[in-house]
């Protein structure tokens, strides 16, 4: 794990504490945060973070400085409903709280244990 994705990794089990079920997987060459047996985010490799959206959200959350749109690899994008966000938009508190609690927005409308 790099330094950037280890101190995300951190910061993102403190902002999850308080959820009753979290776990954390490797996924998408991060470290995955599933709570509720669902992802909600994920801490890449250069401290910058995987968001799972609503999709009906996910235009309107491009346009947040720092956001785009994910890609599994090179020009394989991910689809509506996953969004990464650098490490510099999520450097501060404010940040990855706002993006984490977009996250739970979407984690909490999504039944069963989809990804």
């Amino acid at each position: 794990m790099s330094p950037e994705q280890a101190e995300l990794v951190a910061r993102l089990r403190a902002v999850f504490g308080d959820e009753p079920v979290v776990r954390e997987v490797s996924m998408f060459g991060g470290r995955a945060f599933m709570v509720n047996e669902k992802m909600a985010v994920g801490a890449l490799k250069r401290g910058d973070l995987l968001v799972r959206v609503t999709a009906d959200r996910h235009e309107e959350l491009l346009r947040i400085p720092g956001a785009t749109q994910a890609e599994m690899g090179a020009g394989r994008d991910m689809g509506p409903g996953w969004i990464e966000v650098a490490a510099s938009a999520v450097a501060e508190d404010a940040g990855l709280r706002f993006w984490t609690g977009v996250a739970m927005e979407h984690n909490r409308t999504v039944t069963g244990g989809a990804v």
